[in-house]
């Protein structure tokens, strides 16, 4: 057989035999990079004493369960959302540069964020909520400039990216005008980074994911028919329109959670689900490779920023961003070579 049958809501869903293989094998590779993540820091530990801290015993219970436990999760959780988003904008648009970063939704996050930065009080509530609101707004501008004559994957993307440059020039000059240290403050975080994240910082962000991630689970039927088409997916029942505007909320909401806590991570968005689609051999972008991937490469991407200048820890989104850069060059070359 070369597919798995899975039952959810009386629904059977057939995964390909691959993808359910590469989900292994990548859940595999997390955990091996979760231990390592777990194991490196100020002193090296063991793996021994690292299972050892987690089940509360040893010395290094805090360190480990503590400090380096919530970076570690945060890498898995925040890297599956980005992928996930992603996921979702390169299949509504049909176009693998149609990533939350690339059209400008992580730059209307950022935005809100900044607002409830320099403005309000800054607190993880007002983040989120500023986080998010930011990035829905900028997805509702996207999508009225990209929709005139009948929305097209390729127009809105081109319109995602002048609406980032727009926002970008906009976040810049509301740093300038900001007092010195939420200047500073501001910039350091702009980069995207993992430093100093604690289980008080995660528990809302955890649990708003979550909840977006059931949401998307509810849509698994109705994304299944879309892929084989529009006209499939309306003679089968499914309102185009209902669920593009729920995906739409789920990947905005997943970009602007991890942007409110971490800053604008970029390039996870745009690669995980080309590399988990590659991985898959996949005719669409599968969300579930597309959300490994991208904790894989959150992950990795952390433990090099860590590992890079030690002990002075680099703000992932630098490496994230040199990669990413890497990756772009070479998907834009395959995009000229196939037109």
């Amino acid at each position: 057989m070369n597919a798995i049958v899975v039952r959810a809501r009386g629904r059977a869903l057939r995964l390909p035999r691959r993808t359910v293989l590469l989900a292994a094998a990548l859940i595999v590779l997390i955990l091996g990079l979760a231990l390592l993540g777990l194991c490196f820091g100020a002193s090296w530990l063991s793996p021994g004493e690292v299972l050892a801290a987690l089940a509360g015993t040893g010395d290094w219970t805090v360190v480990v369960a503590q400090w380096r436990l919530p970076r570690v999760l945060a890498g898995i959780v925040f890297g599956a959302a980005l992928g996930v988003a992603g996921a979702i904008f390169q299949n509504i648009t049909r176009n693998p540069m149609g990533s939350p970063d690339v059209i400008g939704l992580d730059a209307g996050a950022y935005t809100g964020a900044l607002f409830a930065i320099t403005v309000l009080s800054g607190t993880s509530a007002q983040l989120a909520g500023s986080s998010v609101l930011g990035g829905v707004l900028a997805a509702a501008v996207i999508y009225l400039l990209s929709a005139k004559g009948g929305l097209s994957g390729l127009r809105l993307v081109i319109v995602g990216i002048a609406m980032n440059a727009i926002l970008t020039s906009v976040n810049a000059w509301i740093v300038l005008r900001a007092e010195l240290e939420v200047a500073i403050a501001a910039v350091g975080w702009s980069a995207g980074s993992l430093n100093g994240i604690d289980w008080a910082d995660v528990y809302l962000p955890f649990a708003i994911i979550l909840g977006l991630l059931a949401l998307l689970a509810t849509q698994a039927h109705a994304m299944h028919q879309t892929a084989l088409g529009d006209s499939v997916a309306v003679a089968t029942g499914v309102s185009l329109h209902r669920h593009r505007l729920l995906l739409v909320l789920v990947g905005v909401g997943c970009t602007a959670t991890v942007t409110a806590v971490a800053g604008p991570i970029v390039f996870i968005a745009l690669a995980a689900p080309q590399i988990g689609r590659r991985l898959a051999k996949a005719a669409g972008v599968p969300l579930l490779p597309a959300a490994l991937t991208g904790a894989v490469l959150l992950l990795a991407a952390d433990l090099i920023a860590q590992m890079l200048l030690a002990p002075v820890s680099l703000p992932v989104g630098v490496v994230s961003t040199a990669i990413g850069g890497c990756y772009l060059i070479w998907l834009l070359t395959k995009e000229v070579e196939r037109a």
